[in-house]
């Protein structure tokens, strides 16, 4: 429950404000009687402490400076890039706070500016000016020179209200007496589209910071970001073109001011979404021009929370006219694998379901070495990274940490082990359930299911985590995996699979399997089953009474999954070949006793469930407590062979 202020709270929060005002209004004396060039100095000397001592806004920095010039620059020149950048940020902070209190005469002295043509041939045709303003040197420049980018027109601006009343009643006084009209952000956009449209107005737009929810994703300097639509809308409602104005230094208390060539459409007919993205194109060559005057310290090509898949977003993902898909830089997401191969397979649908969840994905699997097989098999995935049990967590982190720079993250498992070495990995996202003690090193957590709702299966909740995350998760497909190959020598494979390496409990009687082999003679036997079967498959395959193929223990995972590939039907207790075969499209019919198929069962039409209830299942008991195994004792062979029957005849 969020707490009350007390009224002596709200009584000193006004004093605070004013007493910050009064600060404020102090330190703009000591500015007033400084030369602009020693201020720009001392910013910028305030600028390089504050690249000294704030770790995480160089951190910040860097990292978007990577995103924008990794791919041409080697680190040092980025480092350099960020260096200036700080510098920069000092000076023209100071600068932006001493030049409200010079009159404009005096500022436009400053100021150099190029291509003035550009506006002018605009205001010519009788259009209102649409300026399209960047995070860029000293940008509040432009609220101090409005006759250089009004040309003649009454100049407005979209106004952020300042936390502080004092202070913002000042700012509005210093814009309005230089005869600005000031629009409330929070009070729509109806009241600037209407200056514009009937009083040929001239407007300026924030264009380059992240637009959160709202906005359309698309590239700037290769990387997918949120943008904000509104300058687009603008301009195509008043029909108007779009101006980017960009502030470069040009010494210290000195500037440049370009007026860049209007936004153009490569669309045949133009949309809000189309020119946003043209849009982010010239921003970025603004930026190009004096990289280290951009605002690097600002998050902009934010991972949003939760849906950072991007499926979902109304506006979704817009690309420039002409733009190819591999060129862009890649959302490096990565995934822990379950560590049994069941769950493994059961994660297949969630797994496609983040696979397209945006264009620029790059998938890599963590998994344990005796799984990687089976998500080479799945032909969806990037990358590969094989884990020895024997590693620690210190030892896992720094090899994931040395294949990729990973923006998320998406934990299959429940354990705070494999969170753990996730988390020292330093990925920035790392999504889950819940979990024991790990939820403290999560950043995302998926809801689990409402208490009372119905039991669900394991695939639909991998599924759900992929939801959780902005995947698309309704689509059929995530669920077909293909119908099985044809054996090419005309004979009807079917395959066994007695054992279970969870326990007895889930392995219907080996003599059953015999007995039910040996009732249909005229089926070609294939014996499945784990290294440590291997003696079970002896026994088993002396009991059979017809020509067979024992492969127990014999397989590696790439030959188990060859093989099943060629069986019209796997006959299996509720195993992980069970649920490689359904990933695989193989019909099964698969015998259940201590285990809940609603749960864990294979999922389709072609999967055929034998099970026999009693009192105490499911009990998920590695072991019978009573010893009868009666759940698994109750089914008759008769019952199986049945139901291979009906499900051979399916397929004809």
């Amino acid at each position: 429950m969020a707490k009350t202020p007390s009224a002596f709270s709200q009584h000193l929060q006004p004093a605070g404000h004013f007493i910050v005002y009064a600060a404020f209004r102090v330190f703009e004396f000591v500015l007033k009687v400084l030369p602009l060039t020693l201020v720009a100095r001392v910013g910028s000397a305030v600028g390089m402490l504050a690249w000294m001592l704030g770790g995480s806004y160089r951190k910040l920095a860097l990292n978007n400076v990577r995103i924008a010039f990794g791919r041409e620059l080697p680190e040092d020149q980025l480092k350099v890039i960020v260096r200036r950048h700080f510098a920069s940020l000092g000076a023209n902070l100071f600068c932006g706070l001493k030049l409200p209190l010079m009159g404009e005469q005096e500022v436009l002295k400053c100021v150099s500016v190029e291509n003035a043509h550009i506006p002018a041939a605009i205001a010519a045709e009788g259009k209102p000016m649409l300026y399209a303003v960047m995070h860029l040197s000293c940008w509040e420049l432009l609220t101090q020179i409005p006759s250089v980018v009004s040309m003649g027109r009454r100049p407005s601006s979209i106004y952020q209200p300042l936390a502080n009343p004092f202070l913002d009643a000042h700012v509005r006084r210093n814009r309005e007496k230089l005869g600005y009209i000031l629009f409330d952000r929070s009070a729509g956009f109806s009241e600037p589209m209407r200056h514009l449209r009937e009083n040929q107005g001239t407007l300026g737009v924030l264009v380059d910071q992240h637009a959160g929810d709202k906005g359309v994703w698309c590239p700037f300097f290769d990387r997918l970001a949120s943008t904000t639509s509104l300058p687009a809308l603008m301009a195509l409602r008043c029909d108007t073109p779009l101006v980017p104005i960009g502030v470069y230094d040009d010494g210290p208390g000195r500037w440049r001011i370009v007026f860049h060539p209007p936004v153009v459409s490569r669309e045949e007919t133009p949309t809000a979404e189309g020119v946003t993205a043209e849009l982010n194109l010239a921003v970025e060559r603004v930026v190009r021009m004096a990289p280290h005057n951009w605002f690097w310290v600002h998050n902009r090509w934010k991972t949003p929370k939760p849906e950072f898949l991007l499926a979902n977003y109304r506006r979704g993902i817009t690309l420039p006219v002409g733009y190819q898909v591999d060129r862009l830089q890649k959302f490096e997401l990565l995934l822990r694998s379950p560590n049994w191969l069941g769950d493994a397979c059961m994660a297949f649908p969630a797994v496609r379901a983040l696979r397209q969840g945006r264009p620029d994905l790059r998938l890599t699997v963590f998994t344990p070495s005796k799984l990687a097989q089976l998500w080479q098999s799945l032909g969806i995935i990037d990358d590969l990274i094989m884990k020895d049990g024997k590693e620690g967590v210190f030892t896992v982190a720094r090899r994931i940490k040395e294949r990729a720079r990973f923006d998320a993250a998406i934990l299959f498992t429940n354990s705070t082990r494999s969170t753990l070495e996730f988390w020292l990995a330093d990925i920035p996202r790392l999504v889950g359930f819940k979990g024991s003690l790990r939820s403290k090193l999560m950043h995302q957590i998926t809801p689990e299911q409402k208490p009372g709702t119905p039991p669900e299966h394991q695939a639909h909740k991998y599924l759900r985590l992929a939801r959780h995350c902005g995947a698309k998760t309704d689509d059929p497909a995530l669920f077909a995996p293909g119908a099985p190959v044809v054996s090419q020598d005309g004979k009807i494979r079917v395959g066994i699979c007695a054992g279970a390496e969870y326990g007895q409990a889930k392995r219907w009687p080996m003599e059953r399997f015999a007995e039910v082999a040996n009732a249909l003679p005229q089926l070609d036997w294939v014996l499945f089953g784990a290294p440590g079967e291997a003696a079970m498959g002896e026994q088993l395959s002396a009991m059979l009474k017809m020509p067979h193929l024992n492969l127990v223990g014999k397989t590696s995972l790439d030959d188990l999954i060859h093989c099943l590939r060629e069986c019209a039907l796997l006959v299996t207790n509720d195993t992980g070949t069970m649920h490689l075969a359904a990933a695989l499209g193989v019909p099964t019919v698969s015998i259940f006793g201590s285990t809940e198929p609603i749960l864990t069962g294979p999922l389709g039409v072609r999967h055929t469930i034998v099970r026999h209830h009693v009192a105490c299942s499911p009990c998920f008991k590695r072991e019978c407590p009573f010893g009868h195994y009666e759940c698994m004792t109750g089914i008759a062979p008769v019952h199986v062979v049945q139901a291979i029957q009906a499900r051979l005849a399916s397929r004809e």
